[in-house]
């Protein structure tokens, strides 16, 4: 967990500058390896809206030369879930997906741009109050996903689980 400290202040700081977006960038890169080698990296920070990118690379293609239904899935969950970090102390809760669901629409031929949005009455409705009483929260957020040229290449359906990192009991 020692790698998520970071990630408030450099969240803060990225929202307005495009250094330490590139920081941020590199520090995900470490706290979470699985994306490194995919490239895939947040674009836009704002208040109620992530943003974030896959590069048409190699290691992203399916055999028909198009991004991955996975690299297309993995791109909305790191939007929504980012998202969901920002309104969170990484310190105090744990995020887990629980379920996701995509439908595709169209080819990626080109780099992809996911959008995830959430707003302030439905964070307080489905994870503040749930949390003041209860140890985890359950909420679903949708993220969409474009190509450059704005082609509606998916949308995506994640469900996470929100808890407490106290209340957190796992076996090994």
């Amino acid at each position: 967990m020692k790698g998520f400290d970071i990630l408030p202040v450099l969240t803060v700081r990225a929202k307005t500058s495009p250094f330490w977006l590139w920081v941020l960038n590199r520090a995900l890169g470490r706290v979470v390896p699985f994306n490194r080698p995919h490239g895939f990296e947040l674009l836009e920070i704002r208040d109620d809206i992530i943003r974030t990118t896959a590069p048409y690379r190699r290691v992203n293609c399916n055999h028909v030369r198009g991004i991955h239904a996975c690299a297309i899935a993995t791109t909305a969950e790191f939007s929504s879930g980012f998202l969901l970090l920002t309104k969170l102390d990484p310190r105090r809760y744990r995020l887990i997906m629980s379920r996701i669901e995509v439908d595709y629409h169209y080819q990626a031929k080109r780099q992809i741009v996911s959008m995830s949005s959430i707003s302030p009455a439905i964070l307080e409705k489905e994870l503040y109050e749930p949390l003041r009483t209860n140890d985890s929260a359950v909420i679903r957020l949708e993220s969409s996903v474009t190509d450059l040229s704005e082609n509606s290449i998916a949308v995506a359906f994640t469900t996470w689980q929100v808890k407490r990192w106290d209340t957190v009991r796992t076996k090994l």
